[in-house]
């Protein structure tokens, strides 16, 4: 019994990481839709775009002076993204500068780290950009008052979670004006 217990246990915890967007060619999946097991490496261990200590060699990428936000073409229209070609989103859950995406959620969705001002490049408002505080002190950057994160499981230039419910909120590629992109 203790046995099953454990394999119970391992299963919901593996399940937080296996779920979430889809990681395939296709656009997002809507709201609503079924997570997607397609998630191959686990965030915890090597999120895409992380700056956390669990991946020092992202995080030292992430987490320099002036990180830079861009826009670029996508499946919804221009979106921001980073200078390296990761997607940027806002939590519709928060509905201020102060962060709510901690622990699993942040494994998940790390957020968008600075540690001077951010930059803003082609298209994007410099006027939009600021930065916000974390519990852990890091300085997360934000897009019209909004916390700024990537999707740990997504490729380069890839928007795979564009209006998908995750943390008890919805994740939204933002348009350079700091509205959600079309659906």
């Amino acid at each position: 019994m203790r046995a099953v217990r454990a394999v119970v246990a391992l299963l919901a915890s593996v399940s937080v990481f296996v779920g979430g967007c889809s990681s395939g060619p296709a656009p997002a999946r809507s709201a609503g839709a079924p997570a997607s097991p397609n998630a191959a490496s686990s965030p915890t261990s090597e999120p895409r775009a992380a700056a956390t200590s669990s991946n020092p060699a992202r995080a030292s990428a992430t987490a320099r002076a002036g990180v830079t936000i861009t826009v670029d073409p996508s499946p919804y229209g221009p979106v921001l993204f980073d200078r390296s070609g990761q997607a940027i989103y806002a939590f519709d859950a928060e509905t201020g500068s102060l962060p709510r995406c901690y622990d699993r959620c942040a494994q998940v969705w790390p957020p968008v780290l600075t540690m001077g001002t951010p930059v803003a490049s082609r298209g994007v408002r410099q006027d939009l950009l600021g930065v916000t505080s974390r519990t852990d002190g890091q300085h997360q950057v934000t897009y019209r008052g909004r916390p700024l994160y990537f999707y740990a499981q997504e490729g380069k230039h890839q928007v795979l979670c564009h209006n998908v419910d995750e943390f008890g909120g919805r994740w939204l590629a933002l348009t350079t004006a700091g509205a959600a992109a079309p659906t």
